[in-house]
């Protein structure tokens, strides 16, 4: 028997908005989560916007107790465990009582690119200033990558695999597809799978000195970040996460579950920074080869998918990744499926961003639009030649999408490529 996989939860933590109405909304009237950061300003940052989540004290204090609040410094775990129990309850379950069994059943795949680094920070000085038996208790728990997931199951009661992915820009949506096999294959009948990032200058420190950063906006921050411009100059970093429940299709119908979304299947590779890959710039080849085998696993044809919801940094990269998809799907011009960009509104969320994006996606399919791209307002001239400026819209327009392709590119030359269709 074919074990069918669907989307019943979600939840999200995005700079431009928490919850998944508020963010919907935020999709739709283009409002940007992007500001100027003074700390990033006082340090001499020569990028000086980001887009960072408001999470107010008073919320914090629905999703943890005040002593977990004292010692929970990783913004990473915090995103996190509000994304992940929005999901879980959005899907219908609660978090299990500290006595009773966890849900052997249901498991967790939530990845990051670092877990805390403020509370590494504090270790490092503490270190250095030969305190460290005031390190404390909490260090490891909130610095590991499993940090997160760990936290999630701690939270809910997960008893079946729970476990990190840490794939660079890939990780969300890598993390979804592994999730959707583990259930596909009976190995579980839920997996909560998602992806979570950090904020804050030693994260982001390392991007600013590379130059990948937009360092020519700084006095326009919620304009700086310009997928498909001509103008782009780089990205703008972000932070969050987003978090999906999946679950096994006749689970999910026994229980009355509400289904957002049914997973048709995806791909991962690897470019092996060979044929013009390298650790930061992708082998063509190997994201033509990924569209192409998730295509395959899931049983579509190019003419099947309306929409596109692509990774689309703000940097050249841009432009190689629609030649790959036109290449790739045989489709161009007016022919060439919808695309947008969310890294338009809230940047770029590191290993946060294919979960975010993909919660995105879905909420668009939900709600029947397609988010405009608000800062492509001088398209890039290479892109043009590929496909049609109204292929990529400026302003929000009214559609309804059965099948969206969501594509993540990371560092190490990761591919992850995932399609979904209205169920």
């Amino acid at each position: 028997m074919i074990r069918r996989v669907v989307v019943t939860g979600m939840g999200v933590v995005a700079p431009n908005a928490i919850g998944l109405d508020n963010f919907s909304k935020a999709l739709r009237d283009q409002i940007s989560g992007i500001k100027e950061i003074a700390e990033l300003k006082r340090l001499g940052f020569a990028c000086t916007s980001a887009g960072v989540p408001h999470i107010p004290e008073e919320l914090k204090k629905k999703y943890f107790t005040d002593l977990t609040l004292k010692y929970l410094t990783s913004s990473a775990i915090l995103y996190a465990c509000i994304a992940g129990e929005d999901a879980w309850r959005d899907a219908g379950f609660e978090p299990k009582g500290k006595e009773e069994e966890p849900y052997w059943n249901a498991g967790s795949i939530f990845g990051t690119g670092i877990a805390g680094v403020e509370p590494l920070r504090e270790a490092f000085n503490k270190v250095d200033a030969m305190q460290v038996r005031r390190l404390g208790g909490f260090v490891i728990e909130q610095t590991m990558n499993s940090g997160p997931a760990a936290y999630i199951s701690g939270h809910l009661g997960l008893g079946n695999k729970v476990t990190s992915n840490s794939s660079a820009c890939s990780t969300g949506t890598e993390g979804v597809i592994e999730g959707y096999e583990f259930i596909k294959n009976g190995k579980a009948d839920v997996m909560l799978c998602g992806s979570t990032d950090c904020d804050g200058p030693y994260i982001w420190g390392g991007f600013d000195s590379m130059w990948v950063t937009n360092r020519k906006m700084n006095d326009r921050p919620e304009e700086a970040s310009r997928p498909m411009s001509a103008s782009a100059s780089g990205f703008i970093p972000g932070a969050g996460s987003g978090a999906l429940v999946l679950e096994e299709l006749e689970h999910a119908q026994q229980r009355g579950a509400r289904i957002y979304a049914e997973i048709l299947g995806g791909a991962v590779n690897n470019g092996g920074q060979r044929q013009g890959g390298t650790m930061t710039f992708p082998n063509n080849v190997a994201v033509r080869k990924c569209i192409s085998q998730a295509m395959k696993n899931a049983n579509i044809t190019a003419k099947d998918i309306d929409l596109i919801c692509g990774h689309l940094t703000s940097t050249i990269g841009d432009v190689t990744e629609i030649r790959n998809w036109a290449e790739e799907l045989g489709r161009k011009g007016k022919d060439f499926p919808y695309v947008n960009a969310p890294k338009t509104l809230i940047g770029h969320c590191l290993a946060a961003a294919g979960s975010i994006e993909l919660v995105a996606a879905i909420l668009q399919m939900r709600d029947g639009f397609i988010h405009g791209n608000r800062n492509s307002t001088d398209f890039h001239p290479e892109i043009a030649a590929v496909i049609d400026r109204e292929r990529a819209p400026l302003q929000t327009i009214e559609k309804q999408v059965n099948i969206v392709g969501k594509s993540s590119f990371g560092f190490g030359d990761v591919n992850a490529v995932l399609f979904f269709s209205k169920f």
